[in-house]
């Protein structure tokens, strides 16, 4: 058994222009000052990394890597979120996801879009094999999504061609993973066509069960769903290669549930929150992790409609380091062991 890496910190939402946010070798003390050993980086992010000379340069992954081991801090995993999104958007949110995207290709053909996201994903595949990387985390996309609720009804055959064609557009790029060595991490997420157990079971049967195709676990987004996210755990683990820490809350009234009444955040009823403000049960989490041998990183991602996200940062360090298990080498009693294997004397214990 093995001990959770951590406490690592997603970069994403701390990005920003004002320093020291605005560039990774000003950034990285702050994540060692607040108690951190990792971060996950942003792929899409210039101020973070430069995906295409990363997937190319032993040198500047060397270069990268020194920076952040300079300050006590490793890469723990790349996100190609904002990527991943833009390999299925469906035509009715399309414009949403503009932004998503270089500004050149914002008013491309879907055909150039598709291109350029495998394109970036085929780069993280490669950049994550020469940062020593096994794992790395994205969002499956969506066509689907806006079908979500069945009303009207759907035709028959609708949800299957849906998974068919998600099918054809990652399998390319889970078997560019397959020769990375690098393990593809779907964020079990509302608003992407994997966003449960059941959703990404149907993307497991359309991708023959591909062994790259793997979850990042983060208990938030199952909660605000109302699903059991500990039996989660024991369901998928096998294929469970990333986590988001993460904290939420759900307290539904008279007025809006699961679907939130088109409110903001912090009017819903279910309200990402900063860990240790929410309901989630991270010691029995933790305890799952470490009984079902996860290797990866316990990563932080902060997302809160109340709190300040440099407190939320700090607070989520000492948070992690309170829940990560130090996993045991020996049983507990071990000093009453019964020996080796000896079947006559067994029988004999038997009474046979």
């Amino acid at each position: 058994m093995r001990t959770i890496k951590g406490p690592a910190l997603f970069l994403a939402q701390f990005m920003g222009d004002a320093a020291p946010f605005d560039r990774l070798e000003a950034i990285a003390p702050w994540v060692a000052d607040c108690g951190y050993v990792g971060v996950q980086l942003p792929s899409n992010d210039a101020r973070c990394m430069d995906l295409a000379l990363a997937a190319e340069s032993d040198a500047y992954c060397d270069d990268l890597k020194g920076l952040l081991a300079d300050h006590g801090l490793v890469v723990t995993e790349l996100s190609t979120h904002i990527q991943g999104q833009m390999i299925a958007v469906h035509p009715a949110v399309r414009p949403l996801f503009e932004t998503f995207l270089p500004e050149p290709l914002r008013k491309a053909s879907d055909g150039e879009r598709l291109e350029w996201a495998t394109d970036q994903l085929r780069l993280a595949a490669r950049a994550s094999r020469r940062l020593g990387l096994d794992a790395s985390a994205t969002f499956s996309g969506a066509l689907l999504w806006p079908m979500v609720y069945p009303w009207p009804q759907r035709p028959a055959g609708l949800v299957e061609e849906g998974f068919a064609e998600l099918a054809r557009r990652w399998t390319p790029i889970l078997d560019a993973y397959e020769d990375a060595g690098v393990d593809l991490c779907y964020e079990i997420h509302p608003g992407e066509d994997l966003h449960d157990g059941a959703s990404f079971e149907r993307f497991l049967d359309a991708v023959d069960h591909h062994r790259r195709a793997s979850i990042l676990y983060d208990p938030s987004h199952l909660l605000l769903q109302q699903l059991d996210y500990l039996a989660f755990l024991d369901i998928y683990h096998d294929r469970i290669r990333m986590m988001h820490v993460k904290d939420a809350e759900f307290r539904p009234d008279g007025r809006s549930g699961v679907y939130g009444g088109y409110q903001g955040w912090t009017e819903r009823a279910g309200r990402f929150r900063s860990l240790g403000d929410g309901q989630i049960d991270f010691g029995a989490i933790f305890s799952k992790l470490a009984q079902y041998d996860f290797a990866g990183w316990a990563v932080v991602e902060w997302e809160c409609a109340l709190k300040d996200s440099a407190v939320g940062a700090r607070e989520g360090a000492a948070f992690v380091r309170r829940h990560i298990i130090p996993v045991t080498g020996h049983s507990f009693d071990d000093f009453v062991g019964g020996g080796a294997r000896d079947d006559q004397r067994n029988r004999r214990i038997l009474g046979l």
